[in-house]
């Protein structure tokens, strides 16, 4: 199992969400660059980072800061969070965004993914964030209706090859992931599915692995030590 620590960021500071509620955020860990160094320090393979600014305005708030950590990261990077246009896929690209995670604008510009597809389907992964089953969008505060199984059959359709599946009730919560939900995406599609939300301790990340999942994001069971990158 590759564990891909979480560094979200809201203006320029590592936080985190509970159930996706900008309004029940909690700053965590040190400055972004020492978190960082931190997660590299501790072995991780590759690091998920959100611009959650971005990802309720529509637009890259964060892209100086996220270019400085890729510059810093001797591991690859993962971002989401405010990528709707191939300018900022491009951007992203050019500073040395290994994985670009889009969300919103993978349901709501099927051109504008489809020419992303086109350009760097190596670095393109799809977001699905869902609530109730139902796809949800601009930083998780909108709902479709849009069930999470279909959208991601859409997405396989199109030649794309990674899912981060997050179920946005369980998100911030150490809870435990969804792991029903998570067999039904995997068990319908061929694309690599990375899981998101909830995880807690190693027993989640062990059940998660007997599902044939082979990556999880975890960010608030890092900062408080319940899951390690390195086990002992």
């Amino acid at each position: 199992m590759k564990i891909l620590p979480a560094m979200d960021l809201i203006d320029g500071k590592c936080v985190r969400l509970y159930q996706g509620d900008f309004n029940k955020t909690t700053q965590v860990g040190s400055d972004p660059a020492s978190q960082l160094q931190t997660f590299m320090n501790d072995g991780a393979e590759i690091i998920h980072i959100v611009d959650l600014d971005g990802a309720r305005s529509g637009k890259p708030e964060q892209f100086e800061l996220i270019s400085e950590l890729c510059a810093k990261s001797t591991v690859p990077i993962q971002v989401g969070g405010g990528i709707r246009n191939l300018e900022t896929v491009e951007a992203y690209v050019n500073s040395g965004v290994d994985r670009i995670v889009i969300g919103t604008a993978a349901i709501q510009d099927r051109e504008f993914l489809q020419a992303a597809l086109e350009k760097h389907r190596k670095h393109i992964v799809i977001g699905i964030d869902a609530r109730n089953e139902k796809v949800a969008v601009s930083g998780w505060e909108q709902e479709t209706e849009m069930d999470y199984i279909e959208f991601a059959k859409q997405m396989e359709q199109l030649g794309v090859q990674t899912i981060v599946f997050t179920d946005i009730s369980k998100d911030g919560t150490m809870q435990g992931p969804n792991l029903e939900q998570l067999k039904k995406i995997n068990d319908a599609v061929s694309c690599k599915i990375v899981a998101s939300g909830g995880i807690r301790n190693q027993e989640d990340l062990d059940a998660v692995a007997a599902l044939g999942i082979e990556e999880a994001i975890v960010g608030k069971a890092m900062y408080e030590g319940t899951v390690k990158l390195r086990r002992s």
